[in-house]
């Protein structure tokens, strides 16, 4: 029995999209962290909702960043 080659479960076509719209996404909530930190005070700010967006642009500006360099022929 052959042994089957590893494919991606994304297609290669899709990658320049996929950089685009989460890195999109990711500086989008950077953006809104930055503001959220610079606008609210002391006293009102929350540390779950801090952490939860710092999370998810953290995880979607890193997806990105892998998107990016497999669209650019970077293999990694």
């Amino acid at each position: 029995m052959a042994p089957k080659p590893i494919t991606s479960p994304v297609p290669d076509a899709w990658y320049p999209t996929l950089s685009v719209f989460m890195l999109s996404i990711g500086l989008l909530l950077t953006a809104s962290f930055f503001i959220y930190e610079a606008t609210s005070s002391r006293q009102n700010r929350s540390l779950a909702k801090e952490l939860i967006t710092g999370a998810v642009a953290s995880v979607f500006l890193g997806f990105g960043s892998l998107f990016l360099l497999l669209a650019s022929g970077v293999y990694v």
